[in-house]
């Protein structure tokens, strides 16, 4: 069965500045400022969060080239698993976070 997201798609990501080049260029080059060197942070913990990003967001292409990225720049499949639940304990306590709002509200109507 076929899917909307193809792996070999992730191949082909360098296409997006097929009909905007300055601004796909202009990404690329701002894109590997930023995840290819090390800097504050290692390329190893860059990959790390991404990969964390990437799983949160739910982008398929990011989890694999983010995979890739991690084991290349040493990580270890843990390493990798726990920023995946870092990820997941982030999503689960900002969207807690929000029942604040929901409270406040509820203060309102009901008092």
């Amino acid at each position: 069965m076929s899917s909307y997201y193809e792996s070999d798609d992730l191949k082909k990501f360098a296409e997006i500045g097929r009909h905007a080049k300055p601004l796909a260029d202009e990404f690329f080059k701002y894109y590997g400022m930023v995840t290819g060197q090390d800097g504050a942070l290692s390329k190893r913990e860059k990959a790390l969060i991404a990969l964390a990003i990437a799983h949160a967001e739910k982008c398929p292409y990011c989890i694999d080239a983010y995979t890739t990225a991690c084991l290349e720049a040493g990580a270890s499949s843990e390493q990798m698993m726990e920023a995946v639940h870092v990820a997941a304990a982030m999503k689960a306590g900002i969207t807690l976070a929000h029942a604040i709002q929901m409270n406040n509200h509820l203060d309102k109507l009901i008092l």
